[in-house]
């Protein structure tokens, strides 16, 4: 410790921070599928958080799309190839597709993209199976390569345009190794229709090729359907699969990703998909001006001595003067209880409007350097209450060793941390939410309920942090007022 720090004598490295300690709260809300209705309706009234999901592999996915396509193939009398091509066109709606058919079963469910042979439309009520491949009776000269050939050595398109087979290899391996799968169309200029999947396995010679055409086959389906979302984790296999198309915190059982199942990137309550997108391209964008915010050091208001910050709470005490503040605004903590709103809001300038155009430049910029430092300072407090979990752990296993109590006797601090870590997470998205947030009642209000949430935190970590002189009783009931802060903000802002 190089100045001050929230009682804490850990060393500081780092880690990765955001869900430490989330996986035993949330390891439950899977979905199994026959969730009883009423416990996931009272689930969802006291977690706003709630989501029903399940994780599949590979094989149970392939397995969920194929009943799809068995389904719009037998209805329709269809190839299996054309189905998937229409199902991936229409993100696997497979109701809508079917109800289009029955009320026109000729015109209005031809995708542009998409066409059956045209001498074999009037079959299709006949289940009479629909080749890819024409058979030319004489030799032709392909308007590719300009070779003449004999029949068999073309294959056409259902859109009736005709190649040789080994001009349409050479082609689908290109458009392969360029990461096209089922977006790949007719050789012909001006040409749209789509090439089935049974079409292009037919003419790929190469196993690799094959193997890598399917693979991207399969991933473009998955992404296409509005069910299905490819967990983020690094070489993860695993799809989690809601019903729900909803900005809902998911958790990969595999390899415990957790992030958002609407827009896969890490969740962000209550902060909405578009707008963590924007505030992220923002930090990027403005991350050399930001840069000066983001070192350790702070000088003590009253002594001025360099402080250095190595844990997660912000309740700062000097080894100094023993002078307790806060590490955001540098306020006497003494007095900082009635006046937290204060140091978690950004106080707008009511005549910005009528400055010039550099003052309000200048305005602009110190209200996103205000959201911009809290935002990143609950990221580092995590990372640093991580650290401090650990150090817990070690200092627990030596009592537990020296028969000075068990496991069980010390759990209820792993799950106050585990609690610290869910809080702070959460306030740590409000940031984003208030930057872009317009200003009025409703703004005041989240703001207020921010300041209560932030206070509430604070007095969690000081008191973790300070773990075994901590009575157990005056921790958990802290936890219980911290979590209940926290599901109320979200139960008012969390956009479900």
């Amino acid at each position: 410790m190089s100045g001050a720090e929230c009682g804490s004598d850990m060393d500081c490295s780092d880690s990765d921070c955001g869900d430490a300690g989330f996986e035993d709260y949330y390891s439950s809300q899977g979905w199994d599928g026959e969730a009883d209705h009423d416990m996931e309706f009272d689930q969802k009234v006291r977690d706003p958080e709630f989501a029903v999901y399940e994780c599949l592999r590979v094989e149970e996915v392939e397995r969920l799309l194929n009943e799809s396509v068995e389904l719009l193939s037998t209805n329709m009398h269809i190839t299996p190839s054309l189905a998937k091509l229409l199902l991936h066109e229409h993100e696997w709606a497979l109701q809508d597709i079917l109800t289009k058919y029955q009320d026109h079963p000729l015109n209005s469910i031809i995708d542009p993209r998409i066409k059956f042979i045209e001498s074999d439309e009037a079959n299709i009520h006949k289940n009479k199976s629909i080749s890819p491949t024409l058979k030319h009776l004489n030799e032709s000269a392909c308007s590719v390569c300009f070779t003449t050939l004999p029949g068999e050595k073309f294959s056409t398109l259902t859109c009736g345009h005709s190649f040789c087979k080994d001009c349409w290899c050479i082609y689908f391996e290109t458009q392969i190794l360029q990461g096209v799968s089922t977006g790949i169309s007719c050789m012909a200029s001006d040409c749209s229709v789509l090439a089935p999947e049974d079409f292009v396995l037919s003419l790929l010679s190469k196993p690799t090729m094959r193997e890598r055409y399917q693979q991207f086959v399969f991933r473009d389906y998955v992404k296409s359907h509005p069910q299905l979302r490819f967990c983020p984790g690094p070489n993860c296999q695993i799809v989690i699969r809601s019903k729900e198309l909803r900005a809902k915190r998911v958790m990969c059982n595999s390899c415990k990703t957790v992030f958002c199942f609407r827009c896969g990137m890490d969740y962000h309550a209550p902060t909405d998909c578009n707008t963590i997108k924007r505030w992220l391209t923002k930090c990027a964008d403005d991350s050399e001006t930001a840069n000066y915010i983001s070192a350790h050091t702070k000088d003590c208001p009253k002594c001025h001595i360099c402080i250095e910050k190595n844990g997660g709470c912000n309740h700062m005490q000097c080894y100094n003067c023993k002078h307790d503040f806060c590490w955001m605004c540098l306020g006497d903590w003494k007095t900082h209880g009635s006046e937290y709103y204060e140091c978690s809001r950004y106080k707008e300038n009511p005549n910005i409007a009528h400055e010039s155009v550099h003052a309000q430049a200048r305005e602009a910029l110190k209200k996103y350097l205000h959201y911009y430092e809290r935002w990143e300072n609950h990221s580092k407090s995590l990372k640093l209450e991580e650290q401090t979990l650990g150090e817990i752990k070690s200092r627990i296993n030596k009592k537990v060793m020296n028969a000075s109590g068990t496991w069980i006797d010390w759990q209820h601090l792993f799950e106050a941390a585990s609690l610290l870590a869910r809080c702070r997470y959460t306030l740590q998205y409000t940031y984003p939410y208030a930057y872009y947030m317009e200003a009025g009642p409703r703004k005041e209000l989240f703001e207020y309920q921010q300041a209560q949430l932030e206070a509430e935190i604070e007095n969690l970590s000081w008191k973790i942090e300070r773990a075994e002189t901590t009575d157990r009783g005056d921790l958990e009931n802290q936890m219980d007022i911290a979590e209940k802060r926290r599901i109320t903000l979200l139960k008012d802002f969390l956009e479900t």
